[in-house]
């Protein structure tokens, strides 16, 4: 940790920096998983999908950014190496073989949805520790997450005529 005034004790950015670094390791997985989508993807859905899933990508960029300046904020580093993300992500492996419409959506379905609910569960673990703000950070992303979770889910529901 590096040293700092902020008026956290040393522990609890601690605590703070492993919790979302956790969760940096995944964002940068999902974002990863969106740009795989974005370049494989194929079907008739091809136009649609592949602008969506390039949309999502950007704000998930936008989100690795903001756990990882939180990161560093509080005096930690964060990690966003390859090596890490890969040793450390709790998302779904992503299957290269992924083609279709449908099979892109519900990977990052199932990615956004499992994210999300890590997201929640540290929203807490920082409210035990201490931490309110790392907990506003996990709140701000996790609204986000699920707001892409709906517009992926969206494009899964059958038309009812």
């Amino acid at each position: 940790m590096y040293a700092s005034q902020l008026d956290l004790p040393e522990q609890v950015r601690k605590q703070a920096a492993a919790l979302l670094q956790a969760r940096l390791s995944d964002c940068l997985d999902l974002e990863a998983q969106l740009k795989q989508a974005h370049w494989t993807v194929r079907g008739i859905q091809f136009y649609q999908l592949h602008k969506l899933f390039d949309a999502l990508h950007d704000e998930a960029e936008e989100y690795v950014d903001i756990i990882a300046e939180r990161i560093s904020a509080i005096g930690g580093v964060p990690d966003g190496r390859i090596q890490t993300t890969a040793e450390k992500t709790s998302l779904y492996p992503y299957g290269l073989g992924t083609r279709w419409g449908a099979e892109h959506l519900r990977a990052i379905a199932a990615s956004l949805s499992e994210f999300g609910k890590l997201l929640r569960a540290d929203i807490d673990k920082a409210g035990e520790i201490g931490d309110a703000d790392t907990a506003d950070v996990f709140t701000e992303v996790s609204r986000g997450i699920d707001k892409q979770l709906w517009f992926v889910e969206a494009h899964l529901v059958e038309s009812r005529g």
